[in-house]
């Protein structure tokens, strides 16, 4: 048969494993050594773990203003001010929520992104309450992380995802809009980002240095992931011992089952003994359609990789400079029910509300500096944009709900008793 022809015979297996072994392999040997660096596999988890505790957490942030913020945060948690699962089920269905039965084993992930300022989730945080809507149970950031950490938002932003129960994604500085590719300028030379931005030459190396110092210093584990190299890095960094997580972003281009399969593949085979592996989060292109998510879980499956890899797709996106427009795909999220481990990432508003809007969501404005945003006055519209994509994640929360759909918010805001694990929402 002409299926047999793909086998992957032992011999080949061995050559990779030769390499990896192999004490003159350089990629190999930068890597351990940088890992020795910062003082060694072991070391740098504890290190991380101290520096993550909250209780670390809020003692650092002793004399920054967001303070105040937070404690009024964990005094709403700890009274249960927000809405509950069931009494938000109730405020959709009424009665007839008593009676639906929801699907909890494949509950979608309520995603936002991006969270840049701490304001921003402040703002979002008392409009929730005042509402009754739900806070996301993902988020992602695309902020400087040496601005954030000079700030005070770095570590707000740590202790209130800890708080309210939802887990965080961070984007490195060392990317490919750092200057990294010194070829590429501004739209006149366009055309040289399709050969790829990333982390060129020895930029890869950078970015795991990076990861380690906020680790280590603020026990950011998870980060956005957009090159080969860097993913293939974070795999063997895992390896090596590190808890790294990482999702990848969609910039990768991830738009078809065999790039998938590519993916998972190496993930699979880089996996620790217990079969974990550092990618966590896994964000298609926004061009693939369903079937490729169903086949692309099929194939995650067969990896046993359902649980430890989340697919993550852009349900709404920012109106501005990222896809054409009128971009929804909500109705079609609807039909990923049967899918595991999903979740429904928003980074735009409905488009009739963007389209009203002075100035619509933009994604090449997470690349401003804070002063400059703050100098040509646009925090307040920002923040407007900010909260259209928390709209409209809760109209996808209703929708998901008139199905019978169950969803992952804020765990710690919005109890429920038969939602999925705190284990599962990584």
């Amino acid at each position: 048969m002409a299926r047999t022809k793909l086998k992957i015979s032992e011999e080949r297996l061995k050559e990779v494993n030769d390499f990896l072994l192999d004490p003159n392999s350089q990629i190999v040997n930068d890597l351990i050594m940088l890992v020795e660096k910062h003082g060694g596999a072991d070391e740098i988890n504890r290190k991380a773990r101290e520096a993550g505790k909250l209780d670390n957490i809020l003692a650092r942030m002793e004399g920054l203003p967001q303070l105040k913020d937070i404690h009024w945060l964990m005094e709403q948690r700890d009274k249960g001010a927000f809405i509950s699962v069931p009494d938000y089920r109730k405020k959709v269905l009424g009665g007839a929520a008593d009676s639906m039965k929801f699907d909890e084993a494949n509950a979608v992930t309520l995603e936002i992104s991006a969270c840049q300022y701490f304001p921003f989730f402040m703002a979002e945080a008392r409009h929730a309450l005042e509402k009754q809507e739900l806070m996301p149970g993902r988020i992602i950031r695309v902020r400087f992380m040496k601005e954030q950490e000079a700030d005070g938002d770095l570590l707000a932003m740590t202790a209130a995802t800890e708080i309210i129960g939802a887990s965080r994604c961070e984007t490195l500085d060392t990317k490919g809009t750092d200057g990294s590719n010194v070829h590429l300028g501004g739209p006149d030379t366009i055309t040289g980002y399709f050969g790829g931005v990333g982390q060129p030459n020895d930029y890869a190396m950078k970015w795991i240095d990076e990861f380690l110092y906020y680790y280590t210093n603020y026990g950011n584990r998870q980060v956005l992931n957009v090159n080969p190299g860097t993913v293939m890095l974070g795999y063997m960094l895992h390896k090596l011992g590190v808890d790294i997580e990482f999702k990848i972003s969609v910039y990768m281009g991830n738009d078809n089952p065999y790039s998938v399969f590519w993916t998972l593949m190496a993930a699979r085979l880089l996996s620790r003994k217990d079969g974990s592996t550092p990618l966590i989060g896994f964000n298609f292109s926004n061009s693939v359609n369903n079937k490729t998510i169903d086949v692309s879980a099929g194939i995650r499956k067969h990896f046993g990789l359902e649980e430890n890899v989340r697919f993550e797709h852009h349900i709404t996106e920012t109106y501005k400079a990222i896809v054409r427009q009128p971009y929804n795909r909500r109705d079609e999220l609807m039909e990923l029910a049967h899918v595991a481990n999903i979740s429904a990432k928003h980074e735009g508003g409905e488009i009739a509300v963007e389209e009203s809007r002075e100035h619509p969501s933009n994604i090449l404005e997470y690349f401003i500096p804070r002063t400059d945003v703050e100098a040509q006055g646009m925090m307040p519209l920002l923040t407007q944009n900010y909260l259209d994509k928390h709209e409209s994640f809760n109209i996808t929360a209703r929708e998901l709900t008139k199905r019978g759909q169950a969803f992952v918010a804020a765990r710690n805001l919005h109890k429920c008793d038969v939602c999925p694990t705190a284990e599962k929402i990584r």
